[in-house]
């Protein structure tokens, strides 16, 4: 059996990632088409390498792409009012949602929620699946909740979330036998870091 065989399905979702943190360094709307085609696949990937909890936020990463798709692409913003008329008129147009700052008031619900999540999906695995990695897979599982949506809103700091997610997914995937998975999320650390300054530096611009 050679390694194209042995691991073409963890080479495919490992191409389909390259692509889809590409788009998102870029903030191009495209990454949420990818966003729905890789975790479909990641569904049998994680399944069959006893990552059952990773094949369950696959699903529900396929729904948040959905939304991702949505809420970028729809965003209502007033027009100028026109001078002169005798009256403020103000028309909704559409336009991509900004790149803004997590508010303040978000961090508290979005701590709490992560600790609920993890909490849940740890019970949840240890209880009905016979995972070996229950507490890091539930905890990668949580925070991904709260990075999806984080992302969705177009929060900059969407990408802190990730980078904890990628360092530790990486060294899951290693354990777990998926060689270019691993590597895809080692790079995903770095393209991360360097999504950051550039998502505020598109804030900045933006402003």
């Amino acid at each position: 059996m050679n390694i194209l065989e042995a691991y073409w399905l963890d080479i495919l979702t490992t191409i389909l990632g390259l692509i889809y943190i590409w788009l998102e360094y870029r903030a191009s709307i495209a990454l949420w088409l990818i966003g729905i085609i890789m975790p479909a696949l990641d569904i049998i990937l994680y399944w069959q390498h006893g990552l059952y909890g990773d094949a369950g936020m696959a699903c529900y990463y396929t729904l948040a792409a959905i939304y991702g798709l949505i809420m970028w692409g729809l965003s209502p913003n007033p027009s100028p009012s026109r001078e002169g008329s005798g009256e403020h008129e103000v028309s909704s147009t559409v336009s991509e949602l900004p790149i803004t700052h997590m508010p303040l008031s978000k961090y508290l619900p979005a701590t709490l929620f992560f600790f609920a999540a993890w909490g849940a999906t740890y019970y949840v695995l240890i209880t009905w699946t016979n995972s070996t990695v229950p507490l890091l897979d539930s905890f990668t599982n949580a925070l991904s909740f709260v990075g999806m949506w984080a992302l969705a809103r177009k929060y900059i700091e969407q990408w802190f979330f990730w980078i904890v997610v990628d360092v530790v997914c990486c060294v899951l995937y290693v354990q777990k036998g998926i060689p270019f998975k691993a590597g895809l999320y080692g790079l995903y650390v770095v393209i991360a870091i360097a999504g950051y300054f550039k998502w505020k530096k598109l804030s900045t611009q933006s402003s």
